[in-house]
């Protein structure tokens, strides 16, 4: 392989040697584990600059280290353990010494020239043979294409022929590589080929162990999550080991969110602690998980969570708010007659789980930001041991609901259940527009606390919200001000409940709001700037980012 950089007397195109970490006047030579590894400069002026990595495979340490195995691991014939393309194309023995040989590069180190590495300069990369080994899912120039072009470079792909004086049996597996940009950061360039190199290939030469999700993500960072074609370099970078690209899909469209939200990965990812899953506690007055960008934390008074009153210490126990509020959703949802529902913000799949066991729901969505909360969700849904008919009735979907997504089309009715109040004010406006007016479902029911309903719970000092992660609590007044205008913008009509036992001076602790499409509704009016989530499909008509984030 070899990387060629141009320059002036000003910034001479030597500067590649500060950021290879290699001197353009030595011959270098390192030891890999499959053979040595020469890095040298065949041309090296203040114009034009060219560093080469030569690596010397040794077929002998490529079949011990193989353990007898052939090309890719797999069990193949003899003659294959010697007689193989390791030694000639560029694979991922080829993305092992780049990171042995270029470790600092990769990682955009230059103490000798601060700032130096920061900054895009040309670049061309050439590689004489490349596989590109399409295995079902498209190969030769074209897969080679998908895969560098959305990363900003100009690709010039041309298949190898079997031979050059036998036009007539055709081309090779192999492409002749070039690649070429002047917005790619070196250490950017190194870190893509590091992944996409073994993915060209499809195949690895050492056993693909669970770490190799982490190297995926660390090498992808910045690039992977809004890569169009994620998911084949997932898969074929890990072997198309089914249960690691399911990991690293989920971790990659966690970090989605995150970026597309200002946010760090471990602050959307925090709905459900690391303890073991339980049932819900009957003195719970919150429910576990099922909340947008929640922060973790121990439930019970010492957070601030509060107890619910009507637990007494003598006689059973009545049953919980939790409860009680899942059986006023089922209930508005039977009076709507809806049967596809999708829970939005469903944590833990609490509410899923009670919808599954009423046959009148043939379609439940849970869409939760946490994968974490997801997988809780599957956990707590047995979903591996659920006969296939009930188990095709649901599916859980990552996703925030403050952009617009077309999956979330057609059902006919959703819920937030104590999720509204879980994001900042600002950022409201972008969910109500993204339910009501994007998927604009037949019905809506929201559920949010009652803040005049506080000071009934002994365990929660005066002033403090229900939960740490609580941005806002509405009065009864508030909560049906928003409800009116949510549904008068978008075109429903609204029934407001109370959820729980009713005090005669403070209310319910928790109210619920029932839409309705209303008859004569006329479509659902647009909104400036709510932007689609990066990568998410959209639907004629869904608003694009003009002005940016509405934040």
């Amino acid at each position: 392989m070899s990387i060629s950089t141009t320059g002036s007397a000003g910034s001479p195109a030597t500067d590649l040697g500060f950021l290879l970490h290699k001197h353009p006047d030595k011959v270098q030579r390192f030891a890999t584990s499959h053979g040595e590894a020469h890095v040298f400069y065949p041309e090296a002026g203040d114009e034009v600059c060219t560093a080469a990595l030569l690596l010397d495979v040794d077929p002998i340490a490529l079949v011990r280290r193989g353990r007898g195995k052939g090309r890719g691991g797999s069990p193949d014939f003899a003659l294959a353990q010697y007689v193989n393309d390791r030694p000639y194309a560029a694979s991922s023995l080829l993305a092992v010494a780049l990171r042995t040989v270029f470790r600092s590069a990769m990682k955009g180190d230059c103490p000798a020239r601060p700032g130096l590495a920061d900054r895009p300069r040309p670049l061309r990369i050439e590689l004489p043979a490349v596989p590109a080994n399409g295995a079902g899912e498209g190969g030769g120039p074209e897969l080679v294409a998908r895969l560098f072009e959305p990363l900003g470079w100009r690709v010039e792909a041309r298949t190898v022929p079997l031979d050059e004086a036998l036009p007539q049996w055709g081309g090779s597996r192999y492409v002749r590589l070039a690649l070429a940009s002047e917005s790619v950061r070196l250490a950017d360039a190194l870190q893509q080929l590091y992944v996409l190199l073994p993915v060209l290939d499809g195949a690895k030469h050492y056993w693909v162990a669970p770490d190799e999700v982490d190297k995926l993500l660390a090498a992808g960072e910045g690039w992977l999550a809004d890569h169009p074609e994620r998911a084949l370099i997932a898969r074929r970078y890990l072997s198309r080991r089914w249960s690691l690209t399911r990991a690293a899909m989920e971790r990659l469209e966690l970090a989605r969110l995150a970026e597309a939200d200002d946010r760090t990965p471990e602050e959307v990812d925090n709905a459900v602690d690391d303890r073991p899953l339980e049932e819900d506690r009957p003195d719970s007055g919150e429910r576990p998980g099922g909340r947008f960008g929640e922060r973790p934390g121990m439930s019970g008074p010492l957070t601030g969570e509060a107890v619910d009153p009507t637990v007494t210490p003598d006689g059973p126990k009545p049953p919980s708010l939790a409860e009680q509020r899942r059986a006023a959703i089922l209930l508005a949802l039977h009076e709507t007659g809806a049967t596809r529902v999708a829970d939005l913000g469903c944590g833990q799949g609490e509410l899923v789980g009670e919808l599954l066991k009423d046959a009148r729901f043939t379609a439940v969505l849970g869409l939760d930001v946490s994968a974490r909360a997801l997988q809780a969700a599957a956990r707590r849904l047995r979903l591996d041991r659920l006969p296939e008919r009930q188990a095709a009735r649901v599916t859980l979907e990552q996703g925030a609901l403050t952009y617009t997504d077309a999956r979330l089309k057609g059902f006919d009715a959703a819920v937030l259940c104590e999720v509204i109040e879980h994001l900042d004010l600002p950022r409201l406006p972008a969910l109500e527009y993204a339910v009501f007016g994007a998927a604009r479902p037949g019905a809506v029911v929201v559920t949010t606390p009652n803040v005049e309903y506080n000071v009934r719970w002994e365990s929660l000092p005066a002033g403090a919200v229900r939960h740490a992660d609580h941005r806002f609590e509405w009065s009864r007044a508030e909560f049906r001000g928003w409800a009116e205008r949510v549904a008068a913008t978008y075109g429903y009509a609204v029934e407001l409940r109370p959820v729980g036992p009713e005090d005669g001076e403070v209310g319910a602790p928790t109210q619920l709001a029932l839409f309705r499409i209303a008859p004569d509704a006329p479509d659902a009016p647009a909104l400036p700037g709510t932007p689609a989530l990066p990568g998410t499909p959209t639907t004629p008509g869904t608003p694009t980012p003009e002005g940016g984030d509405p934040r």
